[in-house]
């Protein structure tokens, strides 16, 4: 990982903070690895690692934005590895993703932002009373000298259902707008930036769900989203 880093051009300065373990980002834990090696084979070249490593958490994990647990060790990424239905919500898989990543020497981080869905969240709104998702994650990942964006939360199965184009990943371009369905009416509307995180801002996400959607705690003292 050290000679990795120390041959980084132009590298900004603490980008090593971004190749580590953390709390939440266990990449250094066994099965993880194993699904890095068993995934990107005998690859060298870094952007094609990030490729393989994005699809391969894009469409192995469903997208599933019912089932979120606050609780500090179902977060992981070890945690959404190893769970048996195979699916996770947009920070879970992100979460994934950026440990993968640093698995494979790769240095990547977070990125936040609350969205307005338009399409395909009916349950969802309902439950929520408001089309307006906060925390929305995607990763950053450092490739060629720069930070682009990538967003493995929407699996190519439910983009198809959805009738929208599955963001695609070059390694080159950011990958973070399904702007329009394939029909031209709007999906996805981008509406505030919370910068990058090495770590998942746990308090801070809980704290935006509470002033968000402070009737579903009221309601669901008891559920899932406890931050026990």
């Amino acid at each position: 990982m050290i000679a990795y880093f120390c041959r980084m051009k132009n590298a900004p300065l603490g980008i090593e903070l971004y190749l580590h373990p953390t709390f939440f980002v266990d990449s250094e834990q066994p099965d993880i690895a194993r699904f890095v090696k068993n995934t990107i084979g005998h690859e060298l070249d870094k952007t094609k690692i990030a490729i393989k490593l994005y699809y391969a958490v894009r469409d192995g994990w469903r997208y599933n934005p019912y089932n979120i647990d606050l609780k500090h060790n179902a977060m992981k990424a070890s945690h959404l590895f190893n769970r048996e239905s195979k699916s996770g919500y947009c920070i879970e898989k992100a979460c994934l993703y950026i440990a993968c990543l640093r698995a494979a020497g790769i240095p990547a981080r977070f990125c936040f932002f609350d969205v307005r869905n338009h399409i395909g969240v009916e349950k969802l709104v309902e439950i929520l009373k408001t089309d307006v998702l906060v925390f929305h994650a995607c990763a950053e990942v450092y490739l060629n000298e720069k930070w682009v964006k990538a967003t493995p939360a929407f699996n190519k199965e439910l983009c198809d259902y959805l009738k929208v184009a599955p963001m695609e990943f070059d390694g080159m371009n950011d990958s973070i707008f399904q702007q329009y369905d394939s029909e031209g009416h709007q999906f996805m509307e981008y509406l505030q930036d919370y910068g990058t995180f090495h770590d998942i801002p746990h308090d801070m996400f809980v704290k935006r769900l509470h002033e968000a959607y402070p009737h579903f705690f009221r309601e669901r003292e008891d559920s899932a989203f406890d931050r026990r």
